[in-house]
């Protein structure tokens, strides 16, 4: 190989690697992504434990999915209060007690487990809190970050948060299961109440972070002023519709334990459950690149197309090594599109709105795989899994193609040129992040 050739692979290495510069230079940001690498952790210990324990109590499958839907009113409920108290209220003191609530909680499972006889109704109450305290959480410990680190670093960020979050995704369920079936619920119920003691250390390290300037008080007004914010900005409705319309029409993981039987191997199951989990890692190791990125919204409908088509193309692989090869590529694909749909977020948002329009993104990607199981379990039903997933990654190309089509302004955002992404850099200067 010539030295020329030799430089050109080196600098094309140091273009794809992951950035840590948020890490180098924010103190903050090391403190809160800590923090949440080890709740993550803890967290999915309980994720696996919870099922495992009400199967074990109830032995009913019935009994199983409704913990699921114990969380989902919680959920949207707390994301939208959570999103508005953020824009009202400290942030860091939220994120503080959303995390002693969530200690307290798993505190109360650890309890229950340790019973002669423990009780089902205690695990959907606790579902139900636990739920609550982590959507109330979110949208002021995203708003935080959007505060203690750069602008022009957010690409860089959010792929540092996604590499933690899915690298913990495909351990924290495989060490958990092994846990909880070696040493049962309370064992994981107590690693994760350890790992909050943990994060709290960290999160309290944290410097106290300025309310915005002429917070509006918590209401169901002030959560109407954000909605109608998001509605007026087209880029951002793109960002949101998109998302929504790809794991609604591509997000299959209900199909799993039938894919894996009709591949053969009901023993791969969770490998296919740990695919997409393992694409996001390598897009995320490998997304250097994104900072040269300017397009964010046709970035986003590119991705989100690649996404679907993965998945189609896995419907038709022969062995569950390939299905694992495309559904990774698929994984990759909407971890990129998550890296642009958080930039145009955080680089366009004002502040005093942050909060509010955090909480409607925690909607925007945890109702969209709600409804794609749904939708893959009744096509599963007229035609079965490779069926479902086939057309259901076709369905998602198609919905992508006809959102850019509606949205222009999404498709031609530009970082460079766009009047929200201008005024808050001229905002930012005059206070830069903290470090």
């Amino acid at each position: 190989m010539s030295e020329r050739s030799d430089r050109s692979l080196r600098a094309l290495a140091r273009r794809m690697r992951v950035d840590v510069t948020p890490l180098r230079e924010s103190r903050d940001f090391r403190l809160l992504l800590g923090s949440g690498m080890i709740t993550m952790l803890g967290t999915l210990f309980t994720m696996v434990a919870v099922p495992y324990q009400v199967k074990q109590l109830t032995g009913s499958p019935l009994a199983v999915g409704l913990v699921s839907m114990a969380e989902f009113v919680p959920m949207v409920v707390c994301g939208l209060w959570g999103g508005a108290i953020a824009d009202a209220l400290d942030r860091r003191k939220i994120v503080i007690y959303s995390e002693l609530g969530l200690c307290v909680t798993t505190g109360i499972l650890l309890v229950n487990a340790l019973l002669p006889h423990p009780q089902v109704w205690v695990l959907y109450v606790a579902g139900a809190l636990s739920a609550g305290f982590a959507s109330v959480r979110g949208p002021s410990e995203q708003a935080m970050v959007n505060r203690v680190v750069k602008l022009d670093q957010m690409t860089a960020a959010f792929a540092l948060q996604g590499l933690v979050r899915n690298s913990a995704v495909i351990v924290g369920p495989a060490v958990g299961g092994l846990a909880v079936i070696a040493l049962g619920p309370a064992a994981s119920y107590g690693v994760d109440v350890a790992s909050f003691l943990i994060s709290l250390a960290l999160l309290v390290r944290v410097r106290p972070v300025a309310r915005p300037k002429d917070a509006s008080p918590a209401s169901l007004r002030s959560l109407a002023e954000g909605v109608r914010y998001a509605v007026r900005r087209p880029d951002l409705m793109g960002t949101y519709l998109v998302d929504i319309a790809a794991m609604a029409f591509a997000s299959s993981t209900a199909l799993f334990p039938f894919l894996a039987d009709d591949l053969g191997t009901p023993q791969a199951l969770g490998l296919l459950y740990a695919a997409g989990g393992v694409g996001s890692v390598v897009a995320s190791l490998t997304s250097g690149w994104t900072a040269h990125v300017h397009r964010h919204g046709m970035a986003v409908i590119v991705s989100a197309a690649l996404w679907g088509v993965s998945v189609a193309i896995a419907a038709l692989m022969p062995n569950v090594w390939l299905v694992f090869l495309f559904l990774a590529v698929a994984g990759g694909a909407d971890m990129v599109s998550g890296l642009f749909r958080g930039t145009i977020w955080n680089q366009t948002i004002p502040d005093e709105y942050r909060g509010r329009l955090a909480g409607i993104e925690l909607l925007s990607y945890s109702t969209g795989p709600m409804l794609g199981d749904v939708r893959a379990g009744t096509l599963a039903g007229w035609g079965g899994s490779r069926f479902s997933l086939g057309f259901g990654g076709l369905l998602c190309v198609g919905a992508v193609a006809a959102m850019a089509a509606a949205l222009p302004r999404f498709r031609r955002y530009d970082a460079r040129t766009d009047e929200h992404a201008l005024a808050e850099r001229a905002r930012r200067a005059e206070q830069p992040a903290a470090t």
